[in-house]
């Protein structure tokens, strides 16, 4: 039996897939790392405590491990995007890496739209100035620590370190190059017309690479540290999202991810490059061959089921919690929930607008409230299937991931709301069984990403939108729609009398 590894480095911890050719999770381990928050709004790690939490993480793999390593062909990467690693002449680190979360960067925002334009923009890298992104990073160093940026020859993202560090190659993928706001999207190319308008020398930009192609192989000190053989191949890898797509199957037009964590992101394949979202959705390069994928965000999805939970039944499960829902009918008995709670990314971009339960009257009992709260979650994940559907999309199969795939109730809301087939998959590895896939195609073992997928990725029950609901619902949405409208100026009225 031949495997391939799969590591997934994400913002609290590193996750490490060893799976077989049926695709089967055979192994796993995850290490955790630190967040260094000085200041509010500033989040950044130590790019050497993502390297020793990987190697440490292959180690324990390879120890529990029975096999031959010989027999272990390949790894590859998925990786928390946007996050500014900046190298010296020499590829040493020259500051801790300022993270995805990190918030300081809104006066670079303005600066890039002030020189660039917002319209220029959008048609070169697809995508606006968000503080998220990594060119707003690059500029507050520049600004900010500017004897340190003379010293910058190069800037990678997280998982490129890592994979660096394993390999002595520096390159990035396509993918998280697209979530830099550095990369000509459609012609997979850095922009030096971004550059030079902004004063960054081009050269800073790594070497561009698909997510399977291989880069190279293990050193020698890896191999003696890990018990990996040399010979062991190494694939570029994607960006979490990308990585996740794979990982659930969204290889084709029509097929879309609903994640629903502590935020939710839905996304959708992209076969072309040719739509205009205007900015209100991000449009990133796929780890997929000639592939792309539209997404969009929602702040506080899984996040406002764990705050209800918290704050209104502090001491009891999930489940119990959920335990009700069925018995209240669609709409929760006239009550709406929008789930702003941190302000809401999709479609709005607002990081005033606050929370509201709607409709509350004296007949509410606290499961109206819990399902008001699950289908206000998922009206605004249809904020981007809607947007999507605006624009000429067809979106048929959803598949749903997170905390909203562990409750059959809420997965037949969805699919309700979006009006689509929902799947729960048999196992849930995201992003770091699409980091294996990659390894396993880029191995060989399939022909495509696609027959990876139908090898490796099992169905476990399918939800169908019953029409009645679907009807009730779109009436819904319409008032869930106008809630936003209604509330913009009260939320920034209220906020001076936040703590």
């Amino acid at each position: 039996m031949k495997y391939v590894i799969g590591i997934d480095l994400g913002t609290s911890a590193v996750k490490l897939l060893l799976v077989n050719q049926n695709g089967e999770v055979v192994q796993e381990v995850s290490k955790p790392y630190p967040l260094i928050q000085e200041k509010t709004g500033y989040n950044e790690q130590n790019p050497q405590d993502w390297v020793e939490q990987t190697i440490a993480g292959l180690a324990d793999l390879l120890r529990e491990y029975d096999g031959n390593p010989v027999d272990i062909e390949g790894i590859s990467f998925s990786g928390q995007m946007h996050g500014l690693v900046l190298l010296d002449e020499n590829n040493q680190v020259l500051r801790n890496a300022i993270l995805w979360n990190d918030t300081r960067t809104t006066e670079e925002c303005r600066e890039i739209y002030d020189i660039v334009g917002k319209e220029r923009l959008l048609e070169i890298t697809k995508n606006p100035a968000l503080e998220g992104f990594t060119l707003p990073k690059v500029l507050w160093v520049k600004n900010h620590e500017p004897e340190l940026f003379e010293k910058a020859a190069k800037f990678v993202l997280p998982k490129d370190y890592v994979r660096y560090k394993l390999t002595g190659k520096l390159q990035m993928d396509y993918s998280d190059a697209a979530g830099t706001l550095l990369l000509n999207v459609t012609e997979k190319a850095w922009s030096r017309e971004i550059c030079d308008l902004l004063g960054i020398d081009v050269n800073i930009c790594p070497p561009l690479v698909a997510s399977y192609d291989e880069v190279g192989q293990i050193t020698s000190d890896l191999a003696k540290a890990t018990g990996l053989v040399e010979s062991t191949r190494v694939f570029a890898g994607a960006a979490d999202n990308a990585a996740g797509a794979i990982g659930t199957g969204i290889l084709e037009d029509g097929k879309t991810l609903a994640s629903i964590g502590t935020s939710g992101v839905v996304l959708s394949y992209e076969g072309s490059d040719d739509k205009d979202f205007q900015g209100k959705v991000h449009y990133f390069n796929h780890g997929a061959p000639n592939a792309f994928y539209t997404m969009g965000v929602t702040l506080s999805a899984g996040y406002s089921l764990t705050w209800f939970k918290d704050t209104f039944a502090k001491e009891e499960s999930f489940d119990k919690l959920l335990a009700d829902v069925r018995t209240v009918p669609i709409g929760s008995n006239g009550l709406l929930f929008t789930p702003y709670l941190v302000g809401e990314r999709t479609p709005h971009a607002d990081a005033s607008i606050r929370a509201s339960f709607i409709g509350i009257d004296a007949s509410h009992e606290r499961k109206d409230f819990t399902r008001a709260v699950l289908e206000g979650i998922t009206f605004s994940l249809n904020e981007s299937i809607h947007i999507f559907r605006e624009n000429g999309k067809i979106i048929d199969t959803i598949v749903s991931t997170g905390g909203g795939a562990k409750n059959e109730d809420w997965l037949q809301i969805q699919a309700d709301i979006f009006n689509a087939k929902v799947i729960k998959l048999a196992s849930e590895q995201g992003p770091g069984m699409g980091a294996a896939m990659l390894a396993a195609y880029g191995c060989g073992w399939f022909d495509s990403l696609q027959a990876c997928a139908a090898e490796f990725l099992k169905e476990d029950k399918t939800f169908l939108p019953i029409k009645e609901n679907v009807e009730q619902y779109e009436r819904l949405f319409t008032i869930y729609q106008d809630v936003y409208k209604q509330t913009e100026n009260l939320s920034e009225r209220l906020l001076p009398f936040q703590r």
